[in-house]
């Protein structure tokens, strides 16, 4: 036979029990590392009073073949009968103990996760898929739960029942207990070719439920436009393809794990036939000599516990064999450390609005060949109103996502308030910097609720203060239930202009030094796009606005206006001066205002 198996099973197994995975997963323990040592010492003392139980037996059944008095047949099933009670308590025990710290160990992972994830940078959200993501804190840690409870219940009782059952069957039974070290290497051979075969399937296949649940997410997430353009069929199809993708590895999978079971079907009725023939053959040439009655009828039920505990380790082996990928899978979103750190000594107060790009070239990738900002040199005083406009592609989001950090900068520097975002606290500076991004997203909960997301402690005054300046007062209070409306996930019961409006509140009720709005108007009208615009010159002056827009109406008013194309600044100057010098924004004017143009 071939070595190659062995040798490719042997790195398989270490990458299942790699010790740095097991350490991080370890961590997750905590509170429930009584239960999980506890759960060890019960299953122990259960395992040690079963094997003592058909030793008794033995003993009385050579009792009874000696003609005994009924006393002694009732002082023997008494010690057997509280043996059994006493057994099936510390087993009920460790079944509690075995959940309480199987569960507690999902709920930590679970919440330990998701805590690491909420420290990401956009740069290591980047890296997984969200539906991976939702994989790995559902079917995953389910994996690792189930064999967690395997670990320190079954793993620990069959080797125990193993290793004593062996024992008290070679001290009944001598030399016919050797039959039980021939079907043991057997056994191993097997799960060795299992584990070659198995486990890389089970690999592949995590990788296609990532890709599975994505298309399920993409197809809720765009369900309007399925229906609008008719393509339920064509969804449906492709679904059904990627599940039978998925159902064609894990029966593959499951095929090859299966063979377990008749392998130790073998096992059992190889040492079964051994056991009753060749004992029963003693029994009778010896006249009860070598082999009585009572040594023999133990022999067999120690049999039967070596025999279920070998089926107990091929379940336990096929647990982990799943469980442990999906622990590396975990354990890959657990270790990964944020891009964006704090300095040793951060800043804590910005000073001001001013912002500053000096010499700035940034690529989101490390491994990105282009970059997406190049040669950037510009500075804003506090308070200014800044317009940016650009062609779809020209960086404008990629500009302004390094004011509040949620990027870093390949080359050169952001300055706020004359000083290095890199040296300021993360959370002191986004507190200070609000942006509503293109993709508005409200919670579910009442509009309060999420109006508070940008200050939890504000009152109701200053929600009603904030809605005013971005012009979501007026349709709020038509609402029956006012600021208690409730919104649905994602914001499905209000319309875009609405959600918007709301999103811009939200980040006033920051009372930040910087504001900015990212193609956040762009589905509300002009009039109220400019109500919303004087409101905020009117209201909050000392505050620095940035204003991305792809119509020349949003910042024609802004103090200067910052025109990208390919990732570069083309021009800055007044609506006046670029309309009479930038080619770029005449024709992003010219092709806005036609009829105005042709006048």
């Amino acid at each position: 036979m071939s070595s190659a198996p062995f040798r490719h099973c042997s790195f398989y197994w270490k990458g299942l029990i790699k010790i740095n995975t097991l350490k991080v997963l370890a961590k997750s323990i905590r509170e429930y590392k009584k239960a999980s040592v506890l759960t060890p010492l019960l299953v122990t003392c259960e395992v040690i009073i079963e094997c003592i139980i058909p030793f008794i037996i033995a003993s009385l059944v050579n009792q009874i073949k000696a003609g005994c008095e009924m006393s002694v047949i009732l002082k023997y099933g008494g010690i057997v009968f509280a043996l059994a009670v006493l057994s099936l308590t510390f087993g009920a025990v460790a079944g509690f103990t075995c959940s309480t710290a199987s569960c507690g160990l999902a709920r930590n992972l679970r919440k330990d996760m998701f805590y690491s994830i909420q420290n990401y940078s956009f740069e290591n959200i980047d890296k997984f898929m969200t539906s991976s993501l939702v994989t790995r804190m559902t079917t995953d840690i389910t994996n690792i739960q189930n064999a967690y409870m395997m670990i320190i219940r079954l793993a620990i009782r069959a080797p125990l029942m193993l290793i004593f059952a062996f024992v008290m069957a070679f001290v009944m039974g001598g030399k016919m207990a050797w039959i039980f070290l021939f079907v043991v290497p057997v056994l191993g051979v097997g799960l060795v070719l299992v584990a070659y075969n198995a486990i890389p399937l089970f690999r592949k296949v995590f990788k296609k439920y990532d890709n599975l649940n994505s298309s399920i997410q993409e197809n809720i997430k765009g369900m309007r436009v399925v229906k609008s353009f008719v393509r339920e069929e064509h969804e449906q199809q492709k679904f059904g393809a990627a599940a039978q993708d998925v159902c064609a590895d894990f029966t593959k999978a499951e095929r090859i794990i299966a063979v377990n079971n008749p392998l130790m079907q073998f096992c059992l009725y190889t040492v079964m036939v051994f056991v009753l023939s060749f004992g029963s053959y003693t029994i009778i040439t010896s006249r009860g000599m070598d082999l009585d009655v009572g040594q023999f009828s133990a022999l067999l039920t120690y049999s039967f516990m070596m025999l279920n505990s070998l089926m107990m380790i091929s379940m336990v082996f096929v647990m982990i064999t799943m469980a442990g990928e999906s622990g590396k899978r975990v354990v890959e979103v657990l270790s990964e450390k944020s891009t964006l750190a704090n300095p040793e000594n951060p800043v804590y107060e910005v000073p001001d609005g001013s912002i500053a790009f000096e010499n700035v070239s940034f690529k989101y990738s490390k491994k990105a060949k282009k970059m997406a900002l190049s040669n950037i040199n510009l500075s804003i005083k506090s308070g200014e109103t800044i317009g940016i406009i650009g062609g779809t592609g020209s960086s404008k989001s990629s500009l302004i996502q390094l004011i509040s950090r949620l990027y870093d900068t390949t080359e050169g520097c952001v300055k706020v308030g004359g000083i290095d975002v890199r040296d300021y606290d993360i959370e002191s500076l986004r507190n200070q910097v609000a942006v509503v991004l293109q993709k508005n997203i409200l919670f579910s909960g009442t509009i309060k609720e999420n109006l508070r997301w940008g200050n939890k402690e504000a009152t109701d005054d200053e929600l009603v203060a904030a809605c005013r300046l971005a012009c979501a007062d007026e349709f709020i209070t038509q609402f029956p239930d006012g600021y208690d409306t409730h919104i649905e996930q994602g914001g499905t019961n209000v319309s875009g202009g609405q959600k918007q409006r709301l999103c811009i509140a939200r980040a006033l009720l920051k009372k930040p030094k910087i504001l900015i709005l990212d193609d956040s108007t762009s589905a509300v009208d002009t009039k109220t796009d400019a109500s919303i615009r004087r409101a905020m010159r009117e209201y909050i002056p000392e505050t620095t606005k940035i204003i991305i827009a792809q119509r020349t109406a949003s910042v024609e008013d802004a103090d200067r206006i910052i025109v990208m194309d390919k990732g570069s600044i083309n021009a800055v100057g007044t609506h006046e001066e670029l309309l009479a010098g930038n080619e770029i924004y005449a024709e992003i004017y010219t092709s806005q205002n036609k009829e105005a143009a042709s006048k």
